[in-house]
């Protein structure tokens, strides 16, 4: 993630030191300084589903007779099957949490690293080298297809009628059955000279059937598509549809009716005790940083369980501040912030 390297200076907190002020908002150029801002919670709900498109096979409605294979079907079908549900908390922007740390002279001035949204990650961490990543190229393994036709016999392909090509062709499948068992067996005419040769030969033999195979059964082709939901957790939900799905449809919008609906429910755990509000105190001291609260959170289709698990969601949280005497002359004071959530992750003084 691209980072930027502000300088902050901190301002007098007694005639000897100086104090960091922060302020709300945006200056305009009124001032100078660092703005920040702290992230709110969006929860992204990640669903993934196939498509499947099946083509029936040349003999179909042979496979039951001559290879007992009864769950055949003769015509063609597009159908969908959800594969998997995950859900993260993201950190966004929060407009309504940003600061302004003001720079004034003879101060320190700490490293700030913000994130490219403006979102703090650390304050006089020395920016690490950013590690230069090699391209990776995936190599996609190229799946050999194979033309059953290929595999057909002149006595096969002579036939009069499709019930005779598949008789013959039922039989050409035990016939490669029969060999792969007499190798495997060591009883082969003609016995590899060593484990590598069978290997390929065993190998082959598969290709071959499974090839055969797909003029009975049909094929099957799967392309995986990917859905992302996004929800801001301001509040509680109670069976909030998120998402539909229809095995004809796939993953559809939550007002389309056709499909059936999967439930998003997330429920504060009131893990933070959020404290009564002084009317009194107004003025802001020092960094703020979030105290994040945490949820339960599950996804279910009234039958079962698809996801649960507990977030920490800032909404449920509350905003705390670090002394500004942790950034006077004489300290210098390392901190680590985790971007996603606004809280501390590590203090260290030096």
């Amino acid at each position: 993630m691209k980072t930027y390297i502000l300088g902050l200076l901190l301002l007098l907190s007694s005639s000897l030191y100086a104090q960091t002020e922060v302020l709300q908002g945006v200056t305009r150029g009124k001032d100078y300084g660092v703005v920040y801002t702290l992230p709110k919670t969006e929860i992204h709900i990640t669903v993934k589903a196939n498509k499947i498109t099946y083509t029936p096979g040349e003999f179909s409605r042979y496979a039951d007779r001559y290879l007992r294979l009864n769950n055949v079907s003769g015509e063609a079908e597009v159908y969908w099957e959800l594969s998997s549900v995950e859900a993260v908390a993201v950190g966004v922007p929060d407009e309504n949490e940003t600061y302004f740390i003001k720079m004034k002279d003879r101060t320190s001035a700490p490293l700030v690293e913000l994130t490219e949204d403006g979102l703090i990650k650390s304050i006089n961490v020395p920016l690490a080298p950013k590690s230069q990543e090699k391209a990776r190229v995936e190599e996609k393994s190229q799946v050999r297809k194979l033309n059953p036709r290929d595999f057909l016999t002149e006595e096969i392909l002579m036939a009069n009628s499709s019930a005779k090509m598949a008789e013959l062709t039922s039989k050409e499948i035990y016939n490669i059955r029969e060999s792969r068992n007499a190798l495997v067996r060591g009883q082969a005419d003609n016995m590899p000279t060593d484990g590598e040769q069978l290997r390929l030969m065993l190998e082959t033999l598969d290709l071959q059937e499974n090839a055969l195979l797909e003029l009975f059964s049909g094929t099957k082709t799967k392309e995986e598509q990917t859905f992302t939901f996004k929800i801001i957790p301001d509040k509680e939900f109670k069976d909030e549809v998120v998402f539909r799905f229809s095995k004809k449809l796939g993953v559809t919008d939550k007002r389309n009716l056709a499909g059936e609906p999967y439930y998003f429910n997330l429920t504060d755990l009131k893990s933070i005790k959020i404290p009564l509000e002084d009317p009194k105190k107004t003025k802001i001291e020092g960094i703020a940083y979030n105290v994040p609260g945490r949820a339960q959170m599950t996804i279910t289709n009234k039958k079962d369980f698809l996801l649960e698990g507990d977030l920490l969601i800032t909404q449920f949280g509350i905003i705390e501040y670090l002394a500004p005497t942790l950034f006077n002359k004489n300290l210098t004071t390392k901190v680590y912030f985790n971007p996603e959530s606004g809280s501390l992750k590590k203090v260290e003084r030096e």
